[in-house]
């Protein structure tokens, strides 16, 4: 878990939590097999690296508790993913559902239904519904909502990005921004807590690219900015995008000369800013999100009880910006 080496007690506390909780929920192996417990897990895309800790976290608690775990993968298409959800209610046979929403806003009526169905839903990491200013959940009958904000996101990254052209003493700074996925609300929402917060300073995008959370596709996309950008200060992307824009920097002999500002709290991102290859990032925590939104599920399934709103990051020290003075504070939940 991302977290701060002052808030060694919290986490112990929330790991003996977790363990109790499987051990509270778990069954014996008659129970399971006289009830199955059946749960969806709708996916955004599994080959997301981003993903791959929240899936396996997902799981483990899963197993623990004798719960059987269907993956549905959308691969980034919100078409899919409602279609898998429409699937997953007409099926009848899964007593809960994981979401990861695409178009959480669209997402939201047709999860309605399945509450109203008696499917027991958990949302995590995405937002469900229309407001990205919140954590709390946006659907009436939602067991958790276990969530970050989008737009906090946009705004901490437009702040580190004001900060890295002052480090230059820049009073024009040039900014290449990389969306993930461009036409996806997340994005729509970063971005427009990104502009608003560099409205009025130095820094102004002069260049923009997508990178799908993909690596090798950001290298190309920062490589098409640096031809028709050569003089662009920052570079501003999901930690995917940033290390395609390593790639492209190291290539174009620039290392150095341009600074690097990436969200998602990644291994690779703590180390980065660690040893000052990148100027800051904003930290997520998709294996924290995975465990404590599986664990809310299977209660919420077994008991009834609604756990509400949880924000992972909340508590992260400085308001989980990593820069080079606190990255040894942080410890990523993913490679990235």
């Amino acid at each position: 878990m991302i977290q701060s080496k002052s808030s060694l007690r919290r986490s112990a506390a929330l790991g003996v939590l977790a363990l109790a909780g499987s051990l509270v929920l778990g069954t014996s192996a008659s129970q399971a097999a006289a009830k199955q417990i059946n749960i969806a897990y709708l996916s955004y895309a599994v080959a997301n690296s981003y993903d791959g800790p929240m899936l396996a976290a997902a799981r483990a608690i899963a197993d623990a508790n004798g719960a059987k775990v269907t993956v549905f993968d959308a691969g980034n298409d919100p078409k899919v993913q409602y279609t898998q959800l429409q699937n997953v209610i007409s099926s009848g046979k899964y007593q809960g559902v994981i979401t990861q929403p695409i178009f959480g806003a669209g997402l939201a009526p047709l999860v309605a239904k399945a509450i109203a169905a008696k499917i027991k839903v958990v949302n995590i990491d995405q937002i469900l519904g229309a407001d990205y200013t919140t954590d709390q959940s946006q659907v009436k009958g939602l067991s958790a909502n276990v969530v970050f904000f989008p737009s906090k996101i946009g705004t901490q990254l437009g702040q580190q990005v004001i900060a890295a052209c002052k480090s230059k003493n820049l009073t024009t700074c040039k900014v290449g921004y990389i969306y993930s996925i461009k036409a996806s609300t997340l994005d729509v929402a970063i971005n427009k807590g990104f502009s608003d917060a560099i409205a009025g300073s130095a820094a102004s995008v002069v260049a923009e690219g997508e990178s799908f959370f993909t690596p090798s596709i950001a290298l190309g996309a920062v490589q098409n900015m640096l031809q028709a950008h050569p003089d662009i200060n920052v570079i501003v992307a999901a930690d995917q995008g940033i290390q395609g824009a390593v790639q492209a920097l190291d290539g174009a002999k620039l290392t150095g000369s341009v600074l690097l500002v990436g969200f998602g709290g990644s291994a690779t991102a703590v180390a980065g800013v660690k040893a000052g290859t990148w100027f800051s990032d904003v930290a997520q925590a998709p294996a924290s999100e995975g465990s404590l939104g599986m664990q809310a599920l299977i209660k919420a399934i077994k008991t009834g009880k609604v756990t509400g709103a949880l924000n992972p990051v909340a508590a992260l020290p400085d308001h989980g910006v990593i820069t080079k003075a606190n990255a040894s504070k942080f410890t990523g939940e993913w490679l990235g």
